[in-house]
Protein backbone atom coordinates (compact mmCIF):
# COMPACT_ATOMS: atom_id res chain seq x y z
CA UNK A 1 0.00 0.00 0.00
CA UNK A 2 2.62 2.43 0.55
CA UNK A 3 4.76 2.02 -2.77
CA UNK A 4 0.92 2.34 -4.18
CA UNK A 5 1.23 6.11 -2.37
CA UNK A 6 4.50 6.68 -3.62
CA UNK A 7 4.44 6.17 -7.12
CA UNK A 8 1.33 8.18 -7.03
CA UNK A 9 3.75 11.06 -6.48
CA UNK A 10 6.72 10.01 -8.19
CA UNK A 11 6.11 11.91 -10.96
CA UNK A 12 6.00 15.18 -9.34
CA UNK A 13 9.90 15.06 -9.19
CA UNK A 14 12.73 15.20 -12.18
CA UNK A 15 15.47 13.90 -10.29
CA UNK A 16 16.19 10.91 -8.71
CA UNK A 17 17.45 12.12 -5.66
CA UNK A 18 14.36 14.49 -4.34
CA UNK A 19 11.87 11.57 -4.97
CA UNK A 20 14.31 9.15 -2.78
CA UNK A 21 14.55 11.96 -0.62
CA UNK A 22 10.47 12.47 -0.44
CA UNK A 23 9.53 8.61 -0.15
CA UNK A 24 12.58 9.06 3.22
CA UNK A 25 10.73 11.92 4.24
CA UNK A 26 7.36 9.91 4.53
CA UNK A 27 8.95 6.79 5.96
CA UNK A 28 10.14 9.19 8.75
CA UNK A 29 6.84 10.67 9.20
CA UNK A 30 5.25 7.45 9.55
CA UNK A 31 7.81 6.18 12.12
CA UNK A 32 7.20 6.06 16.07
CA UNK A 33 9.59 8.70 16.16
CA UNK A 34 8.64 10.99 19.38
CA UNK A 35 9.83 14.42 17.37
CA UNK A 36 9.60 15.25 13.86
CA UNK A 37 11.42 17.63 12.17
CA UNK A 38 14.34 17.63 9.44
CA UNK A 39 17.33 16.42 11.92
CA UNK A 40 15.58 13.72 13.69
CA UNK A 41 13.98 12.66 10.76
CA UNK A 42 17.34 12.66 9.06
CA UNK A 43 18.75 10.55 11.94
CA UNK A 44 16.06 8.12 10.97
CA UNK A 45 17.42 7.92 7.57
CA UNK A 46 21.09 7.10 8.45
CA UNK A 47 22.25 10.82 7.37
CA UNK A 48 24.66 12.57 9.31
CA UNK A 49 23.12 15.66 8.37
CA UNK A 50 19.62 17.40 7.75
CA UNK A 51 20.68 19.12 4.60
CA UNK A 52 19.18 16.97 2.60
CA UNK A 53 15.96 16.98 3.93
CA UNK A 54 16.30 20.81 4.57
CA UNK A 55 17.49 20.91 0.21
CA UNK A 56 13.94 18.88 0.01
CA UNK A 57 11.93 21.62 1.47
CA UNK A 58 13.38 24.28 0.54
CA UNK A 59 15.04 24.38 -3.11
CA UNK A 60 14.40 20.51 -4.77
CA UNK A 61 12.31 21.17 -7.68
CA UNK A 62 9.00 19.95 -7.75
CA UNK A 63 5.06 21.09 -6.59
CA UNK A 64 3.63 21.01 -3.53
CA UNK A 65 0.04 21.90 -5.46
CA UNK A 66 0.63 18.94 -7.63
CA UNK A 67 1.01 16.87 -5.16
CA UNK A 68 -1.69 17.87 -3.34
CA UNK A 69 -3.92 16.66 -6.08
CA UNK A 70 -2.48 13.45 -5.69
CA UNK A 71 -3.31 13.70 -2.02
CA UNK A 72 -6.60 14.42 -2.86
CA UNK A 73 -7.48 11.63 -5.42
CA UNK A 74 -5.93 9.42 -3.65
CA UNK A 75 -8.04 10.15 -0.48
CA UNK A 76 -11.11 10.36 -2.50
CA UNK A 77 -10.56 6.63 -4.28
CA UNK A 78 -9.96 4.68 -0.96
CA UNK A 79 -12.99 6.42 1.33
CA UNK A 80 -15.29 6.62 -1.69
CA UNK A 81 -18.21 8.88 -1.14
CA UNK A 82 -21.11 7.71 0.49
CA UNK A 83 -21.92 10.06 2.55
CA UNK A 84 -19.10 12.52 1.84
CA UNK A 85 -19.00 16.09 3.76
CA UNK A 86 -16.34 18.42 3.60
CA UNK A 87 -15.17 19.71 6.69
CA UNK A 88 -13.39 22.85 7.41
CA UNK A 89 -11.58 24.33 10.68
CA UNK A 90 -8.39 26.11 11.27
CA UNK A 91 -5.45 25.36 13.95
CA UNK A 92 -2.67 27.22 15.63
CA UNK A 93 1.01 26.02 15.87
CA UNK A 94 2.64 27.77 18.92
CA UNK A 95 5.67 29.81 17.47
CA UNK A 96 8.35 31.68 19.08
CA UNK A 97 9.90 34.57 16.95
CA UNK A 98 8.73 37.03 14.63
CA UNK A 99 10.55 35.22 11.34
CA UNK A 100 8.35 32.11 10.76
CA UNK A 101 6.36 33.00 7.61
CA UNK A 102 2.13 33.68 9.31
CA UNK A 103 3.04 33.83 12.84
CA UNK A 104 1.81 37.03 14.81
CA UNK A 105 0.36 36.98 18.24
CA UNK A 106 -3.31 35.88 17.47
CA UNK A 107 -6.24 33.77 19.23
CA UNK A 108 -5.92 30.02 18.89
CA UNK A 109 -7.98 27.01 19.59
CA UNK A 110 -4.88 25.02 20.55
CA UNK A 111 -3.59 27.47 23.21
CA UNK A 112 -7.47 28.95 23.84
CA UNK A 113 -5.83 31.85 24.89
CA UNK A 114 -3.85 34.67 22.49
CA UNK A 115 -0.29 33.95 21.93
CA UNK A 116 2.32 33.84 19.29
CA UNK A 117 1.13 31.37 16.64
CA UNK A 118 1.19 30.34 13.15
CA UNK A 119 -2.45 29.82 11.89
CA UNK A 120 -3.95 27.63 9.01
CA UNK A 121 -6.82 26.43 7.46
CA UNK A 122 -7.49 23.15 6.59
CA UNK A 123 -9.86 20.92 4.41
CA UNK A 124 -11.27 17.59 5.96
CA UNK A 125 -12.71 15.09 3.56
CA UNK A 126 -14.98 12.35 5.58
CA UNK A 127 -17.07 9.51 4.82
CA UNK A 128 -18.66 6.60 6.34
CA UNK A 129 -15.50 4.98 5.55
CA UNK A 130 -13.04 7.31 7.48
CA UNK A 131 -11.48 10.48 6.99
CA UNK A 132 -8.73 12.09 5.75
CA UNK A 133 -6.76 16.29 5.18
CA UNK A 134 -7.28 17.37 1.79
CA UNK A 135 -6.47 20.50 1.53
CA UNK A 136 -4.64 23.13 3.74
CA UNK A 137 -3.80 27.55 3.44
CA UNK A 138 -1.90 29.47 5.81
CA UNK A 139 -3.57 32.14 6.57
CA UNK A 140 -1.52 35.52 6.49
CA UNK A 141 -2.33 38.70 9.14
CA UNK A 142 -2.69 41.63 7.95
CA UNK A 143 0.48 42.39 9.13
CA UNK A 144 2.29 40.52 7.13
CA UNK A 145 -0.04 40.97 3.83
CA UNK A 146 1.15 44.95 4.42
CA UNK A 147 4.75 44.52 4.58
CA UNK A 148 6.39 44.04 0.95
CA UNK A 149 9.68 43.57 2.56
CA UNK A 150 8.63 41.01 5.42
CA UNK A 151 6.99 38.76 2.69
CA UNK A 152 9.87 38.53 0.19
CA UNK A 153 11.81 37.58 2.99
CA UNK A 154 9.74 34.82 3.87
CA UNK A 155 9.38 33.98 0.26
CA UNK A 156 5.56 34.46 -0.38
CA UNK A 157 4.17 35.32 -3.59
CA UNK A 158 4.10 38.58 -4.54
CA UNK A 159 0.78 38.63 -5.81
CA UNK A 160 -0.49 36.96 -2.09
CA UNK A 161 -3.21 38.98 -0.72
CA UNK A 162 -4.52 39.24 2.54
CA UNK A 163 -7.85 37.11 3.06
CA UNK A 164 -10.45 36.49 5.94
CA UNK A 165 -9.95 32.44 6.94
CA UNK A 166 -13.50 31.55 5.37
CA UNK A 167 -12.35 33.65 2.15
CA UNK A 168 -9.42 30.64 2.59
CA UNK A 169 -12.33 28.19 3.13
CA UNK A 170 -14.15 29.23 -0.05
CA UNK A 171 -11.05 28.67 -2.38
CA UNK A 172 -10.33 25.42 -0.76
CA UNK A 173 -13.74 24.48 -1.36
CA UNK A 174 -13.93 25.40 -4.60
CA UNK A 175 -11.10 24.21 -5.77
CA UNK A 176 -11.61 20.55 -4.65
CA UNK A 177 -15.20 20.48 -6.04
CA UNK A 178 -13.86 21.51 -9.21
CA UNK A 179 -11.45 19.13 -9.50
CA UNK A 180 -14.29 16.34 -9.10
CA UNK A 181 -14.61 15.62 -5.53
CA UNK A 182 -18.18 14.63 -4.73
CA UNK A 183 -19.54 16.01 -1.42
CA UNK A 184 -22.65 16.93 -0.98
CA UNK A 185 -22.80 19.11 2.18
CA UNK A 186 -19.90 21.09 3.69
CA UNK A 187 -19.74 21.30 7.80
CA UNK A 188 -17.98 23.88 9.72
CA UNK A 189 -17.92 26.07 13.34
CA UNK A 190 -18.79 29.64 13.98
CA UNK A 191 -15.93 31.68 11.86
CA UNK A 192 -17.17 30.04 8.53
CA UNK A 193 -21.08 30.28 9.97
CA UNK A 194 -20.99 33.71 10.26
CA UNK A 195 -19.61 34.17 6.67
CA UNK A 196 -22.33 35.17 4.11
CA UNK A 197 -19.87 34.87 1.00
CA UNK A 198 -19.03 31.52 1.80
CA UNK A 199 -22.97 30.20 2.43
CA UNK A 200 -23.55 32.06 -0.83
CA UNK A 201 -20.64 30.38 -2.64
CA UNK A 202 -22.06 27.03 -1.33
CA UNK A 203 -26.03 27.89 -2.54
CA UNK A 204 -24.78 28.96 -5.88
CA UNK A 205 -23.01 25.34 -6.17
CA UNK A 206 -25.95 23.34 -5.00
CA UNK A 207 -23.81 22.30 -2.04
CA UNK A 208 -25.66 21.77 1.63
CA UNK A 209 -24.30 23.12 4.49
CA UNK A 210 -24.12 22.82 8.72
CA UNK A 211 -22.45 25.79 9.63
CA UNK A 212 -22.34 26.54 13.24
CA UNK A 213 -23.23 29.66 14.49
CA UNK A 214 -23.31 32.34 17.95
CA UNK A 215 -26.46 32.36 20.00
CA UNK A 216 -26.74 36.01 19.17
CA UNK A 217 -26.86 35.76 15.66
CA UNK A 218 -30.34 37.02 13.82
CA UNK A 219 -32.46 35.12 11.33
CA UNK A 220 -35.39 35.71 9.53
CA UNK A 221 -38.22 33.61 10.47
CA UNK A 222 -42.21 33.53 10.09
CA UNK A 223 -42.51 35.24 13.22
CA UNK A 224 -39.79 38.24 12.63
CA UNK A 225 -36.29 38.31 12.94
CA UNK A 226 -34.95 36.79 16.24
CA UNK A 227 -31.81 35.90 17.61
CA UNK A 228 -31.21 32.23 17.46
CA UNK A 229 -31.77 31.53 21.17
CA UNK A 230 -34.92 33.36 20.51
CA UNK A 231 -36.01 30.63 18.28
CA UNK A 232 -34.96 27.89 20.74
CA UNK A 233 -37.22 29.38 23.70
CA UNK A 234 -39.98 29.89 21.33
CA UNK A 235 -39.97 26.15 20.01
CA UNK A 236 -42.78 23.80 21.80
CA UNK A 237 -41.58 20.60 23.89
CA UNK A 238 -42.92 18.01 21.33
CA UNK A 239 -40.10 19.38 18.80
CA UNK A 240 -37.16 18.15 19.99
CA UNK A 241 -36.21 14.67 19.14
CA UNK A 242 -33.02 12.38 21.07
CA UNK A 243 -30.55 11.84 18.15
CA UNK A 244 -26.91 10.66 18.19
CA UNK A 245 -24.69 13.17 16.06
CA UNK A 246 -22.90 9.98 15.83
CA UNK A 247 -20.05 7.60 17.78
CA UNK A 248 -17.37 9.53 19.82
CA UNK A 249 -15.01 7.54 21.87
CA UNK A 250 -17.43 6.52 24.42
CA UNK A 251 -20.42 5.47 22.22
CA UNK A 252 -22.92 7.51 20.56
CA UNK A 253 -22.67 10.99 21.12
CA UNK A 254 -26.68 12.23 21.84
CA UNK A 255 -28.27 15.18 22.06
CA UNK A 256 -31.55 16.70 21.57
CA UNK A 257 -32.12 18.33 18.60
CA UNK A 258 -34.58 20.79 17.04
CA UNK A 259 -35.19 22.66 13.61
CA UNK A 260 -36.99 26.05 12.61
CA UNK A 261 -37.33 26.78 8.81
CA UNK A 262 -35.75 30.34 8.17
CA UNK A 263 -35.40 32.89 5.67
CA UNK A 264 -38.45 31.43 3.49
CA UNK A 265 -38.48 34.77 1.44
CA UNK A 266 -35.24 33.10 -0.06
CA UNK A 267 -35.21 31.65 -3.76
CA UNK A 268 -33.98 28.27 -4.65
CA UNK A 269 -33.67 25.47 -1.54
CA UNK A 270 -34.36 24.99 1.66
CA UNK A 271 -32.53 26.62 4.83
CA UNK A 272 -33.25 25.95 8.49
CA UNK A 273 -31.94 27.16 11.87
CA UNK A 274 -30.42 23.64 13.53
CA UNK A 275 -30.60 23.21 17.40
CA UNK A 276 -28.71 21.52 19.61
CA UNK A 277 -29.30 20.83 23.20
CA UNK A 278 -27.76 19.04 25.77
CA UNK A 279 -29.88 16.75 27.57
CA UNK A 280 -27.46 17.15 30.93
CA UNK A 281 -26.51 20.97 31.07
CA UNK A 282 -29.38 22.02 29.02
CA UNK A 283 -26.66 24.18 27.10
CA UNK A 284 -27.61 25.53 23.38
CA UNK A 285 -26.03 25.28 20.35
CA UNK A 286 -26.88 26.49 16.83
CA UNK A 287 -26.25 25.70 13.17
CA UNK A 288 -27.19 27.65 10.01
CA UNK A 289 -28.51 25.07 7.30
CA UNK A 290 -29.46 24.63 3.67
CA UNK A 291 -30.06 21.88 1.10
CA UNK A 292 -31.31 22.37 -2.32
CA UNK A 293 -33.74 19.99 -1.59
CA UNK A 294 -36.00 19.13 1.56
CA UNK A 295 -34.30 16.88 3.96
CA UNK A 296 -35.22 15.53 7.59
CA UNK A 297 -33.60 16.66 10.51
CA UNK A 298 -31.51 13.84 10.83
CA UNK A 299 -29.56 14.32 7.79
CA UNK A 300 -28.75 17.34 9.77
CA UNK A 301 -27.63 15.99 12.69
CA UNK A 302 -25.27 13.66 10.85
CA UNK A 303 -23.69 15.76 8.83
CA UNK A 304 -23.17 18.01 12.34
CA UNK A 305 -21.82 15.62 13.65
CA UNK A 306 -19.04 14.89 10.81
CA UNK A 307 -17.65 18.03 12.00
CA UNK A 308 -16.15 16.30 14.66
CA UNK A 309 -13.95 14.43 12.28
CA UNK A 310 -11.70 17.15 11.82
CA UNK A 311 -10.65 17.23 15.39
CA UNK A 312 -9.69 13.95 15.18
CA UNK A 313 -7.33 14.43 12.02
CA UNK A 314 -5.63 17.66 13.74
CA UNK A 315 -4.97 15.49 16.65
CA UNK A 316 -4.00 12.24 14.77
CA UNK A 317 -2.15 14.37 11.99
CA UNK A 318 -0.21 16.16 14.99
CA UNK A 319 0.58 13.06 16.63
CA UNK A 320 1.12 10.57 14.84
CA UNK A 321 2.77 12.51 11.39
CA UNK A 322 4.08 15.57 12.70
CA UNK A 323 1.70 18.15 10.94
CA UNK A 324 2.78 20.82 14.00
CA UNK A 325 6.75 19.81 14.70
CA UNK A 326 7.78 21.44 11.25
CA UNK A 327 10.89 23.90 12.24
CA UNK A 328 10.85 25.96 8.92
CA UNK A 329 10.54 29.37 8.26
CA UNK A 330 9.67 30.00 4.59
CA UNK A 331 6.52 29.82 2.66
CA UNK A 332 7.56 27.12 0.04
CA UNK A 333 8.74 24.88 2.91
CA UNK A 334 5.67 25.27 4.63
CA UNK A 335 3.75 24.46 2.22
CA UNK A 336 5.72 21.19 1.63
CA UNK A 337 6.11 19.63 4.54
CA UNK A 338 2.49 20.00 5.34
CA UNK A 339 1.38 18.13 1.75
CA UNK A 340 3.94 15.04 3.34
CA UNK A 341 2.25 15.33 6.74
CA UNK A 342 -0.95 14.95 5.23
CA UNK A 343 -0.07 12.58 2.71
CA UNK A 344 1.05 10.52 5.36
CA UNK A 345 -1.84 10.94 7.26
CA UNK A 346 -3.73 9.99 4.88
CA UNK A 347 -2.10 6.69 3.95
CA UNK A 348 -3.06 5.85 7.75
CA UNK A 349 -6.38 6.96 7.87
CA UNK A 350 -7.02 4.32 4.19
CA UNK A 351 -5.02 2.11 6.07
CA UNK A 352 -7.62 1.60 9.05
CA UNK A 353 -9.92 1.75 6.30
CA UNK A 354 -8.94 -1.15 4.62
CA UNK A 355 -8.61 -3.02 8.38
CA UNK A 356 -12.00 -2.43 9.21
CA UNK A 357 -13.43 -4.02 6.08
CA UNK A 358 -14.46 -7.37 6.77
CA UNK A 359 -12.84 -10.59 5.26
CA UNK A 360 -15.39 -12.15 2.89
CA UNK A 361 -16.76 -15.44 4.31
CA UNK A 362 -14.95 -18.87 2.73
Amino acid sequence: MFEEMTSRIAGRFTRVEPRRRARTLLLGLLSDLPDKNCWTLSEHAGDDTPDGMQHLLRKAVWDADKVRDDLRDYVTEHLGDTGAVLVVDETGDLKKGVHTVGVQRQYTGTAGRIENAQVAVYLTYATDAGHAFIDRALYLPKSWTTDPDRCAEAGIPATTVFATKPALATTMIGGALDSGVRAGWVAGDEVYGADPGLRADLEKRGVGYVLAIGCDRRVSTPAGVLRADGVAARLPKHVWQRLSAGAGAKGHRYYDWAFADIDLDEPDGCRWLLIRRNRTTGELAFYRCYSPQPVPLRMLVHVAGRRWTVEESFQTGKGLTGLDQHQVRRWTSWHRWTVMAMLAHAFLAVVACTERIPEPVP
